[in-house]
């Protein structure tokens, strides 16, 4: 890239090199976040801290080879992403330049300076209008549609506060620089509005309202959507250890979970993890389409040998996206993984502006930080209208959370258990033992779940919350038992207690126990989960009977049909109405002979 040559860019020499920051004097007009070029190889940075004339710039690149006397231009806007026809299938760095074209660029190494455009400007599209000449249109009204992939269709709006009436409108094939409507304002000004356009990275899109969440985001995962479940615009953070499974939590989710639009956000993890998401998402078959999943997705890649700076700038990108999906009407989710990474990012930078430090060095203004990004999150009327009608859209935020050591006291985790509402925590212990997902059912919350068994007591079985709530109870009552059992022994306590531990395990090993890597155990809708739990439970219940009625414990243990039981979460979702009531029926046959049979011996 050619250096700029307009006189009036402003134009500042590096002072002071320290790492990915870079302090500049003279540039007294210099606002804050505004995009510099650092440098004669023009690197990408951003202006943090203005002081006097001097400007502190985090850089998005290697700064190896800079020193004082630099000359450093601005572009006088702020980081921004652009957003139009072909993000989806993209995979993007931190600030939005794609990989692939990277690639091709410079090879297999991101080099210093190297500049691509954010989306194909050659490509062509085919717009089809909505709007009509002489419509009066406001901000966010649908102009018209292209039909980005076979799963996503994007809709392309007038631009927040712009409102007039359309005087030209085009349909046909463009690219997104090509202008395909013409706006006459109030004011008599004619706007150019083109598929594709900028919007600042740290400021959220406009909507008109916004709503408590009321629906669940189905994710097919058994414990998040019985006894943990997030809403749809819901926010929820999955701190764990190292090896308890947060990535493939995360992976599942986005693989699975119920959104139009998924955002993945790998933020300054493992480069080999990320590696995997690159590698298996084209491969996936999207169930609720039968595509592939990047027709869905869009990916940023800031793993951890990346330039850190651009690690903390990742997660902005990723929100805008996001909400920019959202202002169509669309359910989004967005997974970051993890927050933890992106909180150091902003310690090293926070370090090196000399700034007072906060808790374990982080910076003062972390949970404020975290708060901007979860907040962004939520359920939506979007501004403007689609043909005369409101549009509603949803941003799920999923953080991941990498505590040191597992301590969830530390300050990112408990920043972020104020703020979010979903506390899915994964536990070194049950990793250990195999269990996944590893979600501690005693540590974990959903302060949505009151509200979303209402939906689901409605929408699947309204014995949905009372079987949870009995199921929570016998998870809580096993606890309890365990510390008597270890000190008196399992076969000291009464055999109610036997059978409370004996449904525990079956709840924890049969229903909770979850495959992420069998084709039929990964996901499990509503209904199969519904009729599982209810046969675990309805053994239990009819076995507490059978006791009483004189059976003994070890028979109802060594049930015949409970080996059936433990294999219901491998039966195929189009053979649930055949055989589950099948199972049931050899439940109730076989307790029956049990209870008659014991009958008939106390006679």
């Amino acid at each position: 890239m050619t250096q700029p040559r307009d006189e009036k860019i402003i134009k500042g020499t590096i002072v002071k090199v320290a790492g990915p920051l870079i302090v500049a004097e003279g540039m007294p007009d210099i606002q804050m976040f505004d995009v510099v070029r650092v440098g004669r190889d023009q690197l990408i940075g951003e202006v943090i801290e203005l002081r006097d004339d001097k400007a502190s710039i985090q850089v998005y690149e290697e700064t190896a080879g800079l020193g004082p006397g630099d000359p450093v231009y601005s572009t006088g806007e702020p980081l921004s992403v652009e957003l139009g026809p072909g993000l989806i299938g993209g995979i993007y760095d931190g600030i939005q330049r794609p990989l692939t074209n990277i690639y091709k660029a410079a090879g297999d190494r991101i080099t210093r300076g190297v500049e691509v455009l954010k989306l194909d400007p050659k490509k062509e599209w085919n717009f089809k209008a909505v709007a009509r000449s002489g419509e009066k249109v406001t901000g966010g009204d649908v102009l018209g549609t292209v039909q980005e992939t076979e799963a996503v269709m994007q809709k392309i709006m007038v631009p927040p506060r712009i409102e007039g009436t359309v005087e030209w409108i085009f349909d046909g094939t463009a690219t997104i620089k090509d202008v395909i409507a013409k706006i006459k304002t109030k004011d008599g000004r004619i706007e150019e509005i083109r598929m594709s356009r900028s919007w600042p990275v740290r400021r959220g899109r406009p909507y008109a309202e916004k709503f408590a969440p009321n629906e669940p985001m189905v994710t097919g995962q058994r414990v998040i959507d019985t006894l943990f479940p997030i809403a749809q615009g819901g926010i929820a953070a999955i701190p764990g250890p190292f090896g308890s499974g947060k990535t493939v939590v995360q992976h599942q989710l986005a693989k699975w979970a119920d959104a139009d639009i998924i955002v993945y956000v790998g933020c300054g993890e493992r480069g080999n993890e990320m590696t995997d998401v690159l590698m298996e998402f084209p491969e996936l078959k999207d169930p609720r389409t039968g595509l592939s999943l990047m027709e869905r997705t869009v990916l940023i890649a800031n793993t951890s040998d990346m330039p850190v700076a651009a690690r903390e700038a990742s997660i902005y990108t990723g929100i805008t996206i996001a909400e920019y999906f959202r202002d169509m009407g669309y359910k989004v989710a967005i997974m970051a993984d993890s927050t933890s990474r992106w909180a150091e990012a902003l310690r090293e930078m926070s370090g090196r502006l000399e700034e007072m430090p906060g808790e374990e060095g982080y910076p003062a203004y972390l949970a404020s930080r975290l708060a901007e990004f979860y907040e962004r999150a939520g359920f939506v009327r979007c501004i403007g209208t689609d043909e005369g009608k409101p549009r509603y859209g949803t941003v799920s935020a999923i953080g991941a959370v990498s505590p040191p050591g597992g301590d969830i006291s530390e300050p990112v985790s408990q920043g972020t258990l104020r703020i979010v509402k979903v506390f899915w925590s994964l536990s070194a212990q049950l990793a250990y033992r195999r269990h996944f997902p590893a979600i501690d059912w005693l540590q974990s919350y959903s302060l949505y779940s009151d509200r979303l068994y209402e939906y689901y007591d409605r929408q699947v079985n309204e014995d949905w919350s009372r079987n949870v709530k009995r199921t929570m109870f016998i998870l809580q009552e096993e606890a309890e038992l365990d510390e008597i059992v270890q000190l008196v022994g399992f076969d000291a306590i009464a055999f109610k207690d036997r059978m409370t531990l004996e449904c525990a395990q079956s709840i924890r090993d049969d229903y909770l126990h979850q495959s992420a890597f069998d084709d039929i155990d990964t996901y499990s809708s509503l209904p199969k989960q519904y009729q599982m739990l209810d046969m675990i439970l309805a053994w239990y219940y009819k076995g507490l009977d059978a006791l009483k009625a004189g059976v003994p414990f070890q028979k109802l243990a060594a049930m015949k049909v409970r080996e059936r039981i433990a294999r219901m979460k491998y039966v195929p979702e189009n053979e649930i109405a055949v055989k589950f009531p099948k199972i049931r029926t050899e439940l109730d046959t076989e307790m029956r002979e049990l209870t008659d049979e014991a009958l008939e011996a106390e006679d």
